[in-house]
C-alpha cells in the first residue's frame, strides 16, 4: 500500500521501499497534513497541526476584559479557571443570573439562543421549558431577565460551550427544554424527543451571534465544542454511536458556520479546539466514568485558552504539552 508523506516527496511500496516522487495533483492554496504519531512530539506540534487558523491575531483578553461563559461544563470549567487566575466573569458579578447558576447546564443550541433571545429580544417561551439539575422550575422572573440583559450588554468576551444535539421540545409550540421534561409535568402526547439537525443548529448559531452584534457590535465571541459524552441517549440505538452523531452533528455546524462568517474569524469570532485536544492528543482521556476528562487535561486546556487568548505570561505550553502526553501514556492502564 502506497503513502504519501506530509512532505509530499517520498512514497512507500509494500515491500517498504521509499523512491521519490513528484506531486501529482493541485492542491490550491493551502495544505495542512494530518500529524503522523512521531510529529505529536515536534517543536511546533500545537501550533502548527492544532491551533494553525484558529488563532486570534493577539491576545485580547486582559484582566478588565469582561467575560461571560456559559453552556456546558466546559464553559464552566474556562470561568472558574479565568476567575481563579484574576479575570472578570460576569458570573462572579451576577451569581444567581441562570447563565451563571445553571452556565453548565445549558447544552443545547436551542437553550443558548433562548436566553439571547429573552434578555435581548424580549422573546419569553409560552411554556415552562427551564428546569434545574433536580427539575426545579426556573420561570421567566423579570428580575432576573433584566439583570442578564445588564450582563449581556457589559460582556467583551462571550465564551459558548457546545454540549449536544439531542433535545426535548413541545410538539404543540415546538419549543424546547433546557434540559428534558420533569417527571411530574411530561405528556406524551406533546412532549417529544428528537435530534437536533445540523441545518438548525446552524441556523440556532447564526442567531446567536446576530443578536450580538445588533445589541453588542464591539463584543467578541468564541464558540468550543465540550468532549464530554452523553451520559444516556433516549434513541434505540448504543449511547456511543448517538454520542458520535450528536458530536458531529455540532462540530459539523460550527464549521459551516464559521465558513459563512469567515470574514470575522480571528478577529471578533473565534474557535478553541478543546473537543479536540481531548480525542485527539491523549490516550487515556476520561476518569473512571468514562466521561468527564482527567484533570490534567482540563487543568492543560485551561492553560492553553490562557497562552493563546489571554495577557498572562506562559512559557513553555509545548513542553507542558510533551510532558503531559508522555505521563497520560506511560499511565494507560491494560
Amino acid at each position: 500500500m502506497n503513502r504519501t508523506t506530509p512532505e509530499g516527496k517520498y512514497k512507500s511500496n509494500d515491500s517498504g521501499v521509499k523512491k521519490k516522487i513528484g506531486r501529482s495533483f493541485y492542491r490550491g492554496e493551502n495544505v495542512n497534513f494530518n500529524p503522523y504519531l512521531k510529529d505529536f512530539l515536534k517543536e511546533d506540534f500545537l501550533d502548527y497541526y492544532l491551533f494553525n487558523g484558529w488563532k486570534p491575531d493577539n491576545k485580547i483578553i486582559t484582566k478588565d476584559t469582561k467575560v461571560t461563559a456559559f453552556g456546558s461544563c466546559f464553559a464552566s470549567n474556562i470561568a472558574n479557571h479565568l476567575s481563579n487566575a484574576g479575570y472578570s466573569l460576569s458570573k462572579n458579578e451576577q451569581p444567581d443570573i441562570y447563565i451563571s447558576s445553571m452556565g453548565e447546564g445549558l447544552v443545547n443550541t436551542f437553550s443558548l439562543l433562548q436566553q439571547f433571545e429573552w434578555a435581548l429580544e424580549n422573546k419569553t417561551p409560552t411554556q415552562e421549558l427551564w428546569h434545574g439539575y433536580k427539575a426545579e422550575d426556573y420561570g421567566y422572573s423579570e428580575e432576573i431577565k433584566e439583570k442578564t440583559k445588564s450582563v449581556f450588554l457589559d460582556t467583551e468576551f462571550f465564551i459558548i460551550t457546545l454540549g449536544l444535539s439531542e433535545i426535548w421540545y413541545d410538539e404543540i409550540t415546538g419549543e424546547v427544554f433546557w434540559r428534558a421534561v420533569p417527571q411530574d409535568k411530561v405528556d406524551p402526547s406533546r412532549h417529544k424527543f428528537r435530534v437536533c439537525s445540523l441545518t438548525e443548529t446552524k441556523e440556532n448559531l447564526q442567531k446567536i451571534y446576530d443578536i450580538i452584534r445588533k445589541h453588542i457590535p464591539n463584543a467578541k465571541l468564541l464558540f468550543t465544542l465540550s468532549p464530554v459524552p452523553l451520559a444516556a441517549t433516549f434513541r434505540p440505538v448504543s449511547c456511543m454511536s448517538a454520542n458520535s452523531v450528536s458530536k458531529s452533528i455540532l462540530r459539523a455546524a460550527l464549521d459551516e458556520f464559521y465558513r459563512d462568517n469567515w470574514d470575522d474569524l480571528n478577529t471578533k469570532l473565534f474557535y478553541f479546539p478543546s473537543y479536540e485536544i481531548v480525542t485527539e492528543l491523549f490516550f487515556q482521556k476520561f476518569k473512571e466514568d468514562n466521561r468527564h476528562p482527567k484533570d490534567e487535561i482540563i487543568e492543560m486546556i485551561m492553560k492553553l485558552f490562557e497562552y493563546y487568548y489571554c495577557d498572562t505570561v506562559i512559557d513553555s505550553v509545548e513542553e507542558l504539552y510533551k510532558k503531559l502526553r508522555k505521563d497520560n501514556q506511560n499511565n494507560i492502564i491494560l
